[in-house]
């Protein structure tokens, strides 16, 4: 496969740091363009960056000159990733889009358009092709396509077997979840230590409408959603009643079993597992378990029957792996392999 050229937006945030890291080394994409809003425009990556992830800044995109987040910018770029916030994201992306860009993205602004694409690879790749008649509706040589809310990902992930072998009616789901969650401007310690806070601004409602879009069923989701003092991972309680009975080893079985829809294309940053069952009594747990599978998989845990709907579990994932950065490039590499990036001319 020849090399695609990428950019990132929205590249000095958490995301877009985590993209960054992602795409040190990666096989099919070369970073080529980092963007992010006008204060850091013109200085080098490294000047307008703080850097908060645990491995260093990779040297070859600490001296890249931070552009605008507009077509002209990023005008060698066949693919750009979007690490936006979601205002700032609904005047962007469209317009990359219509420069003749792939634009992957991980903002909300417009997840549930119709006809953009809300991807998690192993659950629901064959909406990739609904890219076909976003182009047909908008005119744009580009595209638009997302990934969920970073605890809809976890939580569809645990869904999709289930509801192949079962079916999925009704949901109840309690999160809680990790402070980067919130970004670089999230609570303060004060607000989080000794404390848990039961409200996130967009989040219930995302993850109720989210998961039917995905699973193509209108699957009745309750969620609520708290802040914890936790740095990353998203922990998940949730309660499921499907069509038809099933067992705790059944469901185990069924998510040990599950491979999803992408197994045989060769992403790199598919895991080997998708979702990883754990038969500890407590576990899974965030500080132990988010990495697993590079940070990709899913990890779930507590499978047991439920006194008011059918079974109940928990399932752990990293939120700014699974759930934003990782998802989003992940998606970028699904495209790459259907081979729906359009090669841009004269880059």
């Amino acid at each position: 496969m020849e090399r695609y050229r990428v950019g990132i937006v929205g590249a000095t945030g958490l995301v877009g740091q985590r993209l960054v890291q992602r795409l040190e080394g990666h096989p099919w994409f070369d970073l080529v363009a980092v963007a992010a809003s006008e204060r850091s425009a013109g200085k080098t990556y490294a000047e307008a960056t703080t850097w908060r992830l645990p491995t260093p800044m990779p040297s070859a995109v600490a001296g890249l000159r931070v552009g605008r987040c507009v077509p002209g910018d990023l005008d060698g770029c066949d693919v750009v990733l979007s690490g936006l916030d979601a205002a700032t994201a609904k005047e962007v992306e469209p317009a990359l889009a219509a420069h003749g860009i792939a634009v992957l993205s991980n903002a909300s602004a417009f997840r549930m358009t119709p006809d953009v694409p809300l991807l998690v690879p192993e659950v629901n790749a064959a909406h990739a092709s609904l890219v076909d008649a976003q182009r047909r509706r908008t005119g744009w040589p580009g595209f638009l396509a997302t990934n969920p809310n970073c605890s809809a990902t976890g939580l569809v992930l645990a869904l999709a077997p289930l509801h192949r072998e079962f079916g999925v009616k009704r949901v109840i789901v309690s999160t809680m979840q990790a402070l980067s969650g919130a970004g670089l401007d999230g609570p303060r310690g004060l607000d989080v230590v000794d404390n848990v806070v039961p409200y996130i601004g967009g989040e219930e409602e995302k993850l109720e409408s989210e998961i039917g879009k995905m699973l193509g069923a209108p699957i009745l989701v309750s969620a609520h959603c708290h802040r914890v003092a936790t740095i990353d991972g998203h922990l998940e309680a949730v309660s499921v009643e499907l069509e038809r009975d099933a067992t705790p080893e059944q469901a185990v079985a069924a998510f040990a079993s599950f491979r999803g829809d992408v197994a045989d294309r060769g992403l790199p940053s598919s895991p080997e597992r998708p979702i990883v069952v754990r038969s500890e009594v407590d576990r899974p747990q965030p500080r132990l378990d988010r990495d697993t599978g590079g940070g990709m998989s899913a990890v779930v845990g507590r499978v047991r029957r439920c006194p008011v709907f059918s079974l109940r579990f928990e399932v752990l994932s990293h939120n700014t792996v699974r759930g934003a950065a990782g998802a989003t490039l992940m998606n970028a590499e699904l495209f790459a392999s259907l081979g729906k990036v359009p090669r841009r001319s004269g880059r």
